[in-house]
C-alpha cells in the first residue's frame, strides 16, 4: 500500500462540561472536518446494553469501561475510528476529537500520534457552564446544580484536570456563542486545507 502523502493533524477539545466542547467541534463540523465524539463511544456502549441514556448511567459505563479496560478506554476505541477515517478519506488533514475526560487519554493520543497530536482546552465559568447544560436537554443534562457539580468531581475522578493543564492551546468561552466559533475558526485555519509531505 502506498505512503499518504498528507500528513493529519488530529485536534482534541478537553474541558469541564458544558464548557463547550461540542460547540467547539460543530465548527469543525461546518468546515468539512471530521469528528469524533467520545461521548457518542459511551451511548453507543449504552445502546448494545439496553439501557436509557441519564447522566447516572452514562457515568456508571464510564467508570466500568475505565475499571475493565484501563483509564484510557474510551480513547483507545477511538483510535480505530480514526484511523479507518484516515484510510477512507485520502484528502483528510485534520481530524477533531470531541469530549477528552482524563490525562490517560491524553498520553494515549498522545503516544500514537506523536506532534500531530494537538489539545485544545475550552474554558468557561460554572455558572455558565450549568445554565449551558439546562438548556440542551439532552438526556444525561437534567441535572439539579449539586448533580452537575457530582459529574464534575466524577470527571476530575477520571484525571480531567491534569488533562487540561496538558493544553496547548487555551479558548475562552464567556462571551458568546459567535465568539467562542470565530475563536475555533481562527486554531482551524491555521491548518492548511493540504498538507503534503514530500
Amino acid at each position: 500500500m502506498a505512503a499518504r502523502e498528507i500528513q493529519v493533524l488530529v485536534l482534541a477539545f478537553v474541558g469541564a462540561p458544558a464548557a463547550g466542547k461540542t460547540e467547539a467541534a460543530s465548527v469543525a463540523k461546518e468546515m468539512g472536518i471530521p469528528v469524533i465524539t467520545m461521548g457518542e463511544v459511551i451511548r453507543e456502549e449504552l445502546r448494545k446494553r439496553g439501557l436509557p441514556l441519564s447522566d447516572e448511567n452514562a457515568g456508571r459505563v464510564a467508570n466500568e469501561l475505565r475499571a475493565h479496560e484501563g483509564m484510557d478506554a474510551i480513547a483507545k476505541r477511538c483510535i480505530p475510528l480514526i484511523k479507518d477515517l484516515e484510510r477512507k478519506k485520502a484528502e483528510i488533514t485534520v481530524i477533531v476529537i470531541d469530549g477528552i475526560r482524563g490525562i490517560a487519554e491524553v498520553e494515549t493520543f498522545k503516544k500514537e500520534f506523536c506532534s500531530d497530536f494537538v489539545l485544545v482546552r475550552v474554558e468557561a465559568p460554572l455558572y455558565l457552564r450549568y445554565e449551558r447544560i439546562k438548556s440542551r436537554g439532552r438526556g444525561d443534562d437534567l441535572l439539579s446544580i449539586e448533580e452537575f457539580k457530582n459529574r464534575e468531581e466524577r470527571e476530575k475522578g477520571w484525571g480531567m484536570e491534569e488533562a487540561m493543564k496538558k493544553a496547548d492551546k487555551v479558548v475562552k468561552n464567556e462571551v458568546s456563542l459567535e465568539n467562542l466559533k470565530e475563536q475555533i475558526k481562527g486554531i482551524l485555519l491555521r491548518y492548511p486545507l493540504e498538507q503534503t509531505v514530500i
